[in-house]
């Protein structure tokens, strides 16, 4: 099982149920239990794919891009 959590800078983040600390890419450790659960999911990959849904609705397209479409 995995939870899906927002850190305070806004950003989403899966964390394996059993987990203390999650941190986060703006440096931020996060203890899990105290964090509002957006949504729990079973697998990684749902967990991965979630994460980039609410990523998408919070800030539009958050599509990769290969550097030389840019």
């Amino acid at each position: 099982m995995y939870f899906i959590i927002r850190c305070d800078c806004g950003r989403a983040l899966y964390a394996k149920e059993g987990v203390a600390t999650r941190k986060c890419v703006c440096g931020k450790t996060l203890k899990v239990k105290e964090r509002r659960v957006f949504q729990k999911v079973a697998t990684r990959e749902e967990a991965s794919l979630a994460v980039q849904e609410m990523q998408d609705k919070i800030y539009g397209n958050t599509d990769f891009k290969l550097a030389s479409d840019l």
